[in-house]
Order: C-alpha cells, then sequence, then structure tokens
C-alpha cells in the first residue's frame, strides 16, 4: 500500500514529468510568492495536510497557515489556508494540491450529507471498496471526515463471501464451513445474500454478519424478523439519497453506501497565486 508521501510524489510526477516548462522558463529561482486558496461553494473541507505536504514536498521551508481543520465546513468565499514560499514551488504544486483537496472535500461534503440526514437514527452508514485505485487510504479518510464509518480496507482485513464467492466455494454452508475451519476465531465471517432462502442457510451456517443485497424494504424488514439479533445485519446495493432513510427505518444495523465515493463529485476551489519578493539566493 502506498503512503501519502508516495501518492504525493506519484502525481507530482504524472504532473511535471521531467521539467514543467512553462515555470522553469518563466520564473526564477530567486523569487518568491504566497497562493490563497479560495472555496467556490460551501463545501466539508477535508484533505488539508494533503495539500499542505504537496507544496512541502516541493519547498520544505513553505509557510502554510489556516483557520479551519479537515471536517469544517467551509463556506463560499471563504479562505481555506494560505501557503507561502518560493514562487516556482507554487506555480508547480497548486493543481495537484488542488486536485487531492477538491476530491478528499467533494467526498466528505457527500457523506456528511448522508450523515446529516439520519438526525437520531443510531444505523452505522459505512463506504464500501469502491475507490478511486491507489487513492482508497485518502478517500476512506475523507468518509470519516464526513462523519461516516470505514468498511473494511481490502481484501486483507475482513471476510465477505459474496456471490461469485458462493458459486466458486460450492454454496453458503460449504463457503462458511472452509473459511472458518482456516481463519482465527477473532475474524467475523460476512455472508452476502438476496432473498430469503439464503438468509436461512446464512443463519445456519453460522454467519456473525449478514449482508442483504439489493433487496426491497419488505423483505429487509422480513429478514431482520427471521434473524432474529442473531447476526448484525447490513444493507446494500442501490443505496441513494433518495433511498438511505427508508432503509435506515427498517432497524438494520449497517447500511454500506458505494455512492460515498464512486458519486461524490469534486468541490470548486481555486487558488490565485501573486509574486511577493526576491528570495535574492
Amino acid at each position: 500500500m502506498h503512503s501519502i508521501d508516495d501518492l504525493i510524489d506519484i502525481a507530482l510526477k504524472e504532473d511535471i514529468g521531467p521539467a514543467d516548462i512553462t515555470t522553469d522558463n518563466l520564473v526564477g529561482p530567486e523569487l518568491e510568492g504566497v497562493g490563497v486558496t479560495i472555496a467556490k461553494e460551501s463545501l466539508v473541507i477535508a484533505g488539508l495536510e494533503v495539500a499542505k505536504s504537496v507544496f512541502q514536498r516541493l519547498d520544505p521551508q513553505i509557510v502554510y497557515q489556516s483557520e479551519f481543520k479537515d471536517g469544517d465546513t467551509v463556506k463560499k468565499g471563504d479562505t481555506i489556508f494560505q501557503v507561502s514560499g518560493t514562487l516556482g514551488a507554487l506555480l508547480k504544486g497548486e493543481r495537484t494540491a488542488l486536485n487531492f483537496l477538491q476530491r478528499l472535500s467533494g467526498i466528505a461534503t457527500n457523506v456528511r450529507f448522508y450523515v446529516d440526514q439520519l438526525k437520531k437514527n443510531t444505523v452505522r452508514l459505512v463506504d464500501t471498496r469502491k475507490t478511486t485505485p491507489g487513492l482508497r487510504c485518502l478517500e476512506k479518510y475523507a468518509v470519516r471526515v464526513g462523519g461516516a464509518f470505514n468498511h473494511r480496507m481490502g481484501l486483507y482485513d475482513g471476510v465477505l463471501i459474496k456471490d461469485n464467492h458462493i458459486a466458486a466455494g460450492g454454496g453458503i454452508t460449504a463457503s462458511v464451513e472452509r473459511i472458518r475451519s482456516k481463519i482465527s476465531h477473532l475474524v467475523k465471517i460476512e455472508v452476502e445474500v438476496s432473498n430469503l432462502d439464503e438468509v436461512k442457510e446464512a443463519i445456519d451456517a453460522g454467519a456473525d454478519v449478514i449482508m442483504l443485497d439489493n433487496m426491497s424494504v419488505e423483505k429487509i424488514k422480513e429478514s431482520i424478523v427471521l434473524i432474529g439479533g442473531r447476526t448484525i445485519v447490513e444493507v446494500s446495493g442501490g443505496v441513494t439519497q433518495d433511498n438511505f432513510l427508508r432503509l435506515a427505518d427498517t432497524g438494520v444495523d449497517l447500511i454500506s453506501v458505494g455512492a460515498f465515493t464512486h458519486s461524490a463529485r469534486s468541490m470548486d476551489i481555486s487558488m490565485r497565486i501573486k509574486p511577493t519578493k526576491s528570495t535574492d539566493k
């Protein structure tokens, strides 16, 4: 798994390549500048440390100032942060820093909408693995900033027997038994089901968590009665801003929302950079 520094380095290399032929031929190394980042719409901010680190990778002496922290609500027109340092570093880092900030803030803002609608409902909203390749750790961080929770980070930290696993493993019972015999007793087993017969089989097989996939509200309610508190109940599939409250009201424990990440739009954030003085290097 890439570290945050690795992701920043990859992003900068992708953008700058062997050289920034505009900046390098226009701006001398002796020039300093200031960059002011402005919210063009109201949003929940996420990724401030990442954005700051982009500029610090290009100029370790960059000075960063902000009145906000991740998770704060920023209003349209607010100055999110200001960076001061070598003008070349500001110009080279601007787009990469904004790309991270806009994407992560978009996810956090999207998630916060769902969380705010729940009010006193105690159902736990969780994300999925439907993330941008390579950016999962950051996007799942943005989900937490928005107020929801992470499901599993990847295939390595939780057992989830989905429909294709069930087909490959010879059914729910056989799959659960085989996996149970090979994993630690501390690891929960979750099974995805799509009808009441599969719910019954998952219960009898000893599943710890049952995921009700793309089931109607009526079938979800029937499943909850059938399960009777013997397992954790998760709902997944086709969850949107329009229907998630109806799902929350059924009494399930978890709702997984792929739209947290795959349908979040990047927020509108801009940066204005201007030269200030020479460093006399």
